[in-house]
């Protein structure tokens, strides 16, 4: 065992191995303490979206760690309410939408959680009782505050802590699920994320958003999207929604606004916007001047260099590339998030010789590969993507004896 690993095992909350001690990090590349190199198509999980160490992430957090770094929520910033502004812009909330500022993805989650229940209070007079249920989709994953971790319907990440926030209830994730909760519940609130990274880049059915959004107006419900993984980019539009042609009453973001700064938003449409009021929610560090300028600045450099054209055709580019690879079945996703589907359960397996071999990988399940690469890879990355994780795979179909003829 090296040094590192007894001081992690000794000295860390025990949540998990650690595959390495990475050092230092360059575009789409990271070292290790052992100046191994390593491909990065994981990106901290969807988050370093501008690569490691980019000049615009650099100078965003020296110039505003030089100038003013946090005042509390007591103030606003210029900072701040450049952001605020931009995300509205890019949402499309219009005039009357607003934005919070958060530190993460989970705790943007938590706040639209309290949204639907000031949506669901209004109920309490014409119907006798507030509404709280809150429906989500099998296979979603929200977060793991106790908040988030109750609209997580996974056995493995909730059942430890039981018991969860009541009257959530996860419906079928079909269209006729959709309805058959609608019919049966008073609903306060729909908690859907637009394609469900966790799960294994999973996309939702076709007309499932559109039908939601029919369904959550008929019923006087929010419509909340957790674009966490999906949103500030990552599939080639700002927002997956606007891929949909839907609009949502509420919005989450986190990931890759701050390209590896913490950071997280909720944004509002229309007469959500109008629920929160003073003393019903607010951040210490949430919005503070260094986290908004870095995300002005990556926003802001994501929009001068188009960046979103490269994530839409660098993606269609690497799904072609892996389907000839093998052991891949297909592909899911859109943009740069993407699933590669394996035709055997041992994603773990091809993960682990992905490792080896210098790739950054992971397997949120047994038969899918995710990969969400920085938006500025090219194809000298591609290439060698698909150099390594194709020796990754060969080498685990070698040791497969079912498998006659690999790809």
């Amino acid at each position: 065992m090296h040094e590192w690993s007894e001081d992690a095992a000794r000295d860390l909350m025990s949540l998990g191995g650690r595959l390495a001690l990475l050092t230092r990090g360059e575009g789409s590349w990271v070292w290790d303490a052992d100046e191994n190199r390593y491909l990065d198509f994981l990106g901290g999980i969807a988050v370093n979206c501008l690569g490691h160490a980019h000049p615009v992430f650099v100078d965003a957090v020296s110039r505003q760690a030089a100038t003013l770094s946090h005042v509390s929520n007591y103030f606003a910033s210029p900072a701040q309410l450049e952001i605020a502004a931009r995300l509205k812009r890019l949402a499309g909330t219009g005039e009357q939408g607003r934005v919070y500022l958060a530190n993460s993805g989970a705790e943007a989650n938590e706040t639209a959680i309290k949204l639907s229940r000031l949506h669901g209070a209004r109920f309490a007079e014409t119907e006798g009782r507030a509404r709280t249920a809150i429906l989500v989709v099998e296979g979603a994953f929200h977060g793991r505050t106790m908040g988030t971790l109750s609209l997580t319907p996974k056995a493995a990440y909730r059942d430890p802590f039981q018991p969860a926030l009541p009257d959530v209830i996860t419906v079928e994730r079909s269209i006729e699920g959709l309805e058959s909760a609608f019919s049966s519940h008073a609903v306060a609130a729909m908690i859907v994320e637009p394609i469900q990274g966790e799960a294994g880049v999973v996309e939702l059915p076709a007309g499932f958003l559109a039908r939601a959004r029919e369904l959550t107006t008929e019923h006087d419900a929010l419509l909340i999207l957790d674009e966490v993984q999906t949103g500030s980019g990552r599939t080639g539009e700002w927002f997956a929604f606007q891929r949909e042609g839907v609009t949502p009453d509420a919005v989450t973001v986190a990931k890759s606004i701050g390209a590896g700064f913490p950071l997280g938003a909720l944004i509002t449409f229309g007469a959500a916007s109008d629920l929160f009021y003073p003393g019903t929610h607010n951040s210490t560090f949430g919005g503070n001047p260094l986290a908004s300028a870095v995300a002005n600045a990556v926003l802001g450099h994501i929009e001068s260099e188009n960046l979103l054209a490269n994530v839409t055709a660098r993606g269609a580019q690497l799904r072609e590339a892996v389907l000839s690879l093998p052991l891949v079945g297909g592909t899911s996703g859109a943009g740069l998030l993407i699933g590669i589907r394996l035709t055997q359960p041992v994603a773990a397996a091809v993960r682990a010789a992905a490792h080896e071999r210098g790739l950054i990988v992971n397997a949120p399940t047994d038969d899918v590969i995710r990969i969400a690469p920085a938006y500025t890879i090219g194809d000298d990355e591609i290439d060698e993507f698909v150099t390594r994780f194709g020796a990754a795979l060969t080498a685990v179909a070698q040791n497969l004896p079912d498998i006659k003829e690999p790809k």
